[in-house]
């Protein structure tokens, strides 16, 4: 229960933790930020990081000097980029094998479900999309190597979306997060940037389970 506590005050107090990180640690923020970035996208087990908040965060530290806005986005494109490979790679070696897999601590196994039925629906376009859904960016590079999509197709799904996503929420964040209304609601637009794309992918997965439902009546 601490170590879910301590999970959810970094996640709605990123900005708090970043600055803290990079008064004492200084350059090494880009460390951590590239590992956390790359493990939330390349290993399936860990898709609760706190992905678009963390890029908002570091757009908006970025923007009032703290960090800089180059590096961070060159580097953190590389993280998604990479992260996606090492998913994709993971996926091709287990393959079918996964749907066998039941619940546990370290897999969701309705999460893995839902995203392999978008892709199915939408293709590679999803390796795309799902950079903005939390949850699914996490299994989408998963299950288009299940799924054994060639690897030079999904790389270039894989940079366009990793760059769109990490350029897009850093620059939004750039831009935005110094804006006195947007720092006093911080905690609120992080609130939003989680649970909104969510209800997105259950509304999705709720009317394509009608639609099955009604295909079998």
């Amino acid at each position: 229960m601490d170590v879910l506590m301590t999970l959810v005050g970094f996640v709605l107090h990123v900005d708090k933790y970043l600055e803290a990180f990079v008064t004492h640690y200084g350059a090494w923020v880009y460390a951590l930020l590239f590992l956390i970035i790359f493990v939330e996208t390349g290993v399936v087990v860990f898709p609760f990081l706190p992905g678009d908040s963390l890029l908002f965060v570091v757009g908006a530290l970025c923007g009032v000097g703290t960090m800089n806005y180059p590096v961070s986005v060159l580097l953190l494109i590389a993280a998604a980029v990479l992260g996606n490979q090492s998913n994709y790679t993971i996926g091709r070696h287990f393959g079918p094998r996964v749907f066998q897999w039941e619940d546990s601590r370290y897999f969701n196994k309705r999460a893995f479900q839902q995203a392999h039925a978008f892709y199915e629906k939408y293709g590679g376009i999803t390796i795309v999309l799902a950079r903005f859904m939390p949850f699914l960016r996490t299994f989408a590079p998963f299950v288009a190597g299940v799924a054994e999509m060639t690897r030079s197709r999904f790389t270039l799904f894989d940079v366009t979306g990793g760059t769109l996503w990490v350029g897009g929420v850093i620059t939004a964040g750039y831009f935005f997060g110094s804006i006195p209304w947007v720092k006093d609601n911080l905690e609120k637009i992080i609130w939003a940037m989680i649970l909104v794309p969510g209800l997105l992918v259950l509304f999705g997965a709720w009317k394509s389970r009608r639609k099955a439902v009604g295909a079998q009546a």
